[in-house]
């Protein structure tokens, strides 16, 4: 089929908005049009001849002032069939500009006559035909788009395009209703859910306001909707919670905008919505940090992650880096995972100096000579044994690692003048159950009785819950028994854990690096404990499958050293608020005695587990 004679026009007339040499030519042409009828309104078409070397001048300098002025701007670098309000603004101060150079100008070349209403009209004029031209432009490119000739892909051919709602009418919704507008996806934009009531039935971006949340669901099955966008960055996640109930049960695809902390750049377009993911579902309100204070004590620093190929420590290297260290050393005991940590650096283009260290934190001798070569001025401690059931197969390597370890690091930095010891720990080192907790709860008196030996040091542990989509997280194993076809497994139906983000975990243990003086036991605001078979039963349903139907869950007992429920203080009444709202200060007791000589006896004598397990468990009361 041909194309029609508007469309070839339309693409013309888009070709000259694509070469800045064009649309220069366009716009001296334009404002020297305009002069002419500043002179012709206001005196005649044909001017007056004695008016003649005026208009000349005039329509020479005008255009050069206004197009130095837009160059100078950078409005010759905006692809205006795609502008937004803010091109639109650069575009007005940038036109003042010249405007104000020209009137200079003319000041100061007193033989130049313009009438006043001529002038007045002259940049008047200037003005709407520049900006005129370009919104022509905007107009264009939105005829062309695909679904704008009948919905059904137009000229192009294209599969029928999806009935589109989006919730959320605010700036995020906007650019992605222009963003689907404007390019060739297969989603037609036909509305929006908002809540604001000054919205309602109004149009933004061209796309009516069709109610607020109680509307939803009567709106996607009168209006034969295909797909939900979720284009809130700033919602929580309850509110998505609340979301995706309302539309779950009508059977149509749901996608999302990720959170604030996922669109630093600030890109919001279609191809960064995808499906609902649990992290969605568990988010919170956005965490105000004192980066300024962060940047205080890493910037120009050395500073040593251990567990740095880790789900926490890869995080906190990543956040570090932002605040320019002078050198990053990574430390980890598997090789592999530092490799990936080293090759996602170089695939980011990370700048700042890093140094891979593979090496054991318990191996006292090598650490000592790593102290003694690079003296790190900060010292982030991530490394540990993590997994609950391993350990009590591996009471001795627990003890070894997550105590033994623990203390070689807190020892050897104060001796080498560290200045900052952050220690990363476990909620479950409360009232342990599992060796794992157990010798957590070790290493964090531990590091009280290193704060006493080395005063100089700043030594503090940020305790927390478990981080969703770490490798020893339960949030992988069911994905994969998901796309298995199940049965998923948990251990008891009642089962509870605390969950929080890794970035906004990390974030937070960057915070309290700022506040501790030393000595301190900080504990991150968790939020609500989840329960487990409801997250199972979620991340089901977020798959388009229907738990106990589509994929079973399977109970199979609850496993040694677990509790069915997570404590993250050993008593609520002894804690104390701090200058973050999500960070809380646990008293401890400082009349810890000092028991490494205990810690090293153990391991070196030929105990057997049992005999080890119960000397963990003593020390770790």
């Amino acid at each position: 089929m041909g194309t029609s004679p508007g469309r070839k026009f339309a693409e013309f007339w888009l070709s000259l908005a694509r070469r800045n040499r064009r649309v220069l030519v366009l716009d001296i042409f334009l404002l020297a049009f305009a002069v002419y009828a500043g002179f012709a309104l206001r005196l005649s078409i044909l001017v007056d001849r004695s008016f003649w070397g005026n208009l000349f001048i005039a329509a020479a300098a005008f255009p050069l002032c206004a197009a130095m002025a837009f160059f100078l701007s950078g409005v010759y670098r905006v692809y205006w069939p795609q502008a937004s309000v803010e091109e639109y603004a650069r575009l007005a101060r940038a036109y003042a500009c010249g405007s104000a150079a020209f009137l200079c100008a003319g000041f100061f070349v007193r033989s130049i006559v313009i009438p006043r209403t001529s002038l007045a009209i002259m940049l008047f004029a200037g003005l709407f035909f520049t900006g005129g031209v370009r919104a022509s432009w905007r107009l264009a490119e939105l005829s062309m788009a695909p679904g704008r000739t009948g919905g059904q892909g137009g000229d192009r051919g294209r599969a029928p395009m999806k009935k589109t709602l989006i919730i959320g009418a605010g700036e995020a919704g906007a650019y992605i209703a222009r963003d689907m507008q404007r390019r060739a996806y297969d989603l037609m934009p036909v509305g929006f859910i908002d809540g604001d009531p000054e919205k309602m039935g109004k149009r933004i971006a061209g796309i009516p306001v069709l109610g607020d949340d109680d509307d939803l669901a009567g709106i996607v099955a009168s209006m034969g909707i295909e797909v939900v966008l979720i284009a809130i960055p700033s919602a929580s996640g309850a509110r998505v919670r609340e979301y995706l109930s309302s539309i779950a049960p009508l059977g149509v695809e749901v996608r999302v905008l990720p959170a604030l902390w996922e669109l630093a750049d600030g890109r919001v377009e279609v191809t960064r919505l995808r499906s609902v993911e649990l992290q969605d579902l568990l988010r919170r309100e956005p965490i105000k940090l004192d980066d300024a204070g962060i940047g205080g004590y890493l910037a120009g620093k050395r500073v040593l992650v251990t567990g740095a190929g880790g789900s926490i420590g890869r995080e906190i290297c990543v956040q570090a880096l932002r605040h320019n260290p002078s050198e990053l050393f990574v430390l980890g005991h598997g090789e592999q995972s530092i490799y990936a940590l080293t090759q996602q650096f170089r695939e980011d283009g990370v700048t700042a100096p890093y140094r891979p260290v593979i090496a054991d934190i318990a191996d006292f001798v090598t650490m000592r000579r790593f102290f003694e070569a690079h003296k790190p001025d900060v010292v982030f401690h991530a490394a540990a044994h993590k997994h609950v059931p391993l350990m009590e197969e591996n009471p001795r390597e627990a003890f070894r690692v997550n105590a033994l370890g623990t203390w070689a690091l807190s020892e050897l930095a104060g001796s080498y003048g560290t200045e900052r010891f952050v220690m990363i720990s476990s909620d479950k080192a409360v009232r342990p159950s599992s060796v794992m907790g157990a010798t957590k709860r070790v290493a964090e008196r531990l590091l009280v009785g290193a704060w006493r030996n080395h005063p100089d040091t700043r030594y503090m542990t940020v305790r927390f819950g478990n981080v969703l989509g770490s490798r020893g997280s339960v949030v992988p194993l069911f994905e994969r028994q998901i796309r298995a076809g199940g049965p998923v497994t948990v251990t008891h139906r009642d089962m509870t854990r605390y969950f929080m983000l890794i970035p906004e975990a990390v974030s937070l243990v960057l915070q309290a690096g700022v506040m501790g003086r030393g000595g301190e036991l900080y504990v991150l605001d968790m939020g609500e404990p989840v329960n487990i078979t409801e997250m199972a039963e979620t991340l089901i349903r977020l798959h388009g499958r229907e738990p106990y139907r589509d994929i079973q869950i399977v109970f199979t007992g609850v496993r040694q050293g677990e509790k069915l429920t997570e404590e993250l203080f050993y008593d609520e009444g002894n804690v104390a608020r701090t200058g973050h709202d999500k960070i809380f200060l646990s008293r401890i007791d400082e009349n810890i005695p000092l028991f490494h000589d205990a810690i090293q006896s153990t391991l070196d004598e030929n105990l057997d587990e049992e005999s080890i397990r119960r000397e963990i468990f003593t020390l770790g009361k």
